[in-house]
Parts: structure tokens; sequence; C-alpha cells
């Protein structure tokens, strides 16, 4: 006879699991963990960070196809792990083309332009492919018809590709804001709850000092400090989310520390750090994981505003934020899906931390 387990955790885990729009949100989120990691291997453009540049084909609108020319450089010496998550070190050389043929040694193309242009023959020598330059080979292996799903931005790459791989940014900074904000946030707040008096009095005195600074302004002056980059919008994004965690602890400890299984671990002479890291913040872990949540979403807003105000992740690295800013003024040129696509991709993934959220913070109230 199975007897079912009537634990808290297990609880929660069934009033989350009928919470529809937050299973969702799950699925949703965890979908977009597997693109972020993959991104390299679903892009159709595999090239590091997607910046395979087509001019002569920009902006154009989803669905679009062209013949597409490719002169090989020399091969990159790279392992199948490192062109996963970092693209393939590209040196062939694509030229989107309209026509071609060959002639004794050499293929003879016209470049891809805009119709009703006529594009001037250009000339590539056929001992530039492998297989001395067999026509059938090249026709075969390097001419082949490309197709852009979602079509190209302003400087002719694919969007599709750009998209992929910018996922990777605002999944990174959630994990490295939240992690940074959680061991900033949980040690001062902790320390705060715990001992009171001064101690709580000067934590309290430098939280009330952040957190009347406004989080977009002292992200800003962080970045700046730090320089623009990758890394530093990663550090001053998690250094301004600390103070609504370490709020959140403060409370929560500040409520259970006279409790009897913080005064028995007390009597048998535990010392401070452990009583509060083995005993209390264990038994604390849901506002906190709610919390999270909400300043992971928080975390790609930020990213992504410093990234449309140009002091985010710098080109050519793709984010969701600086696409938005590339192709804003596009909105009113008829292409207003450049910017609208990589906006509702940051909609999505927030709106679904947000839901995820609030199912979290419903499933671990005891009261319902």
């Amino acid at each position: 006879m199975s007897v079912s387990s009537n634990s808290l955790t297990h609880i929660a885990l069934q009033k989350f699991k009928r919470n529809f729009w937050g299973v969702l949100s799950f699925w949703i989120i965890i979908l977009c963990g597997v693109v972020a990691l993959l991104a390299y291997v679903l892009a159709p453009d595999k090239s590091t960070n997607a910046n395979q540049m087509h001019l002569s084909i920009h902006s154009k609108k989803p669905g679009f196809k062209v013949s597409m020319l490719t002169i090989p450089g020399s091969p990159s010496q790279q392992s199948a792990l490192d062109k996963m998550l970092f693209g393939v070190k590209n040196s062939d050389t694509e030229i989107p083309i309209r026509s071609f043929r060959f002639e004794e040694d050499a293929l003879i193309y016209t470049p891809y332009s805009e119709e009703g242009e006529s594009g001037i023959e250009k000339k590539v020598v056929l001992s530039n492919f492998p297989n001395n330059g067999d026509a059938g080979n090249i026709t075969d292996q390097y001419i082949k018809e490309k197709k852009f799903l979602l079509g190209t931005d302003k400087y002719g790459r694919d969007l599709l590709s750009r998209l992929l791989v910018g996922a990777r940014i605002s999944f990174s900074i959630g994990f490295v804001a939240v992690i940074i904000s959680l061991v900033i946030g949980m040690f001062m707040g902790a320390v705060a709850g715990y001992f009171g008096g001064k101690v709580d009095a000067f934590i309290m005195w430098i939280i009330n000092i952040t957190w009347s600074i406004p989080t977009l302004l002292l992200v800003i002056a962080i970045t700046l400090a730090l320089g623009k980059g990758f890394w530093q919008v990663f550090i001053a994004v998690g250094l301004t989310m600390w103070v609504e965690v370490a709020r959140v602890v403060r409370g929560q400890i500040m409520g259970v520390k006279e409790m009897q299984y913080v005064t028995a671990a007390r009597a048998l002479g535990f010392k401070s750090h452990r009583i509060i890291f083995h005993h209390i913040i264990p038994n604390i872990m849901a506002p906190i994981i709610v919390i999270s949540a909400a300043n992971f979403a928080a975390a790609i807003l930020i990213e992504s505003g410093l990234s449309f105000l140009g002091i985010g992740a710098q080109p050519p690295t793709p984010s969701w934020g600086a696409m938005i800013k590339d192709h804003y003024n596009y909105i009113i040129l008829g292409k207003p899906y450049l910017a609208i696509v990589p906006g509702l991709a940051i909609m999505i993934l927030v709106m679904a931390f947000m839901l995820v959220g609030n199912a979290l913070r419903d499933a671990m109230d005891v009261k319902n």
C-alpha cells in the first residue's frame, strides 16, 4: 500500500502543477534556456555572434531567398564543443549573387542587387576552390539557395540567428545578477535580522541609501566606472538588485529567530553562522525563490534598457535591446518587425518569469 507524501514541498509542488499559466511559463523558460544553450546549433548563421554581414540584402522581409556563393577560406581548428558554445570562427566569404557562369578557369558571377538594377559581373579564379576547381563540385557545394526565415537586419545579417544567440545574453544576465544579488543580499539581510541593534541599523542605512538611488541610474554609474562590456553589465546589474533580497531576508529572520528550533540550536552551543545558514535560511527559502524569479525578469529588462542606450553588451555581440535600438526607426519605415520581434522575445521571457514567480508565491503560501 503506497503512502502519499504530505510534506510541505510535495504540497507546494502539487499546487504549482495545478497553476496552468505557471506551468506553461515554466516550460517556456526551459525552452528558451535550451535554445540559448544550443543557439549556434540551431541558428542558420553559425559564425561567432551570428555576424555574417551581407549589405546588399539588408532589411529583407521574412522568407527572403537568395543564391549564396561561398568562397572558402582557411579552415578553423575548433572542437565541436567550442563551435557549439562560441560559434564557428568563419573565414569563408559569402556573396549573394543573381546569376553565375563558368568560363575556362574562372567563375563569373553577378552580385545581388535590388530588382531593376543591373549588377556588374565579377570573376573569381577556380583555383580558390578545393578539388582543383571542379565546376560540378562548386555548383553543388558552394552555390546554394539561402532562406532567411525572419529576414535580415540593416546590416544584412540573419535576424533569426541574431535572435537565438541574443537569448544567451538575457539568460546570462539573469543568472549572474540573481546569483550576485543572492550572495550579497542574503548575507547582509541575515546579519542585520539576526544580530539586530547597531549592526541592523548600519546595514539598513546602507540598504536605504542604495534603495533611494534609481536602479537604472545606479547601473549606469557602475557601468561607466567599470567600463563598457559583457561582464561589466552583469556585475553592475547584480550590485543593484541585492537590496530587495536583503530586506526580505532580514524581515523573515526577524520573524523566526525566536522560534523554538533556533533557541534549541543556541542551547546546543551552535555558532551564529551555523544557526543562520544551516537552520534559519533553509526555512525561509520560499520568499527568496519568489523574489529571485522577479529579479531575473528585472535583470533582463535592465540589460535590454542598457543595451538600448548603448552601454550594455557591445557590438557585435547580439542583444535583444541592441537589436531594438538598431531598428526602432524602421517602425515608421514600413518594416516594424525588425524592432517588434526582439521586443516580443523580451516581453515573453519577462512575462514567463513573472508568472512563474506568482505561481510559486501562491504554491508556497501555507494560508491557501
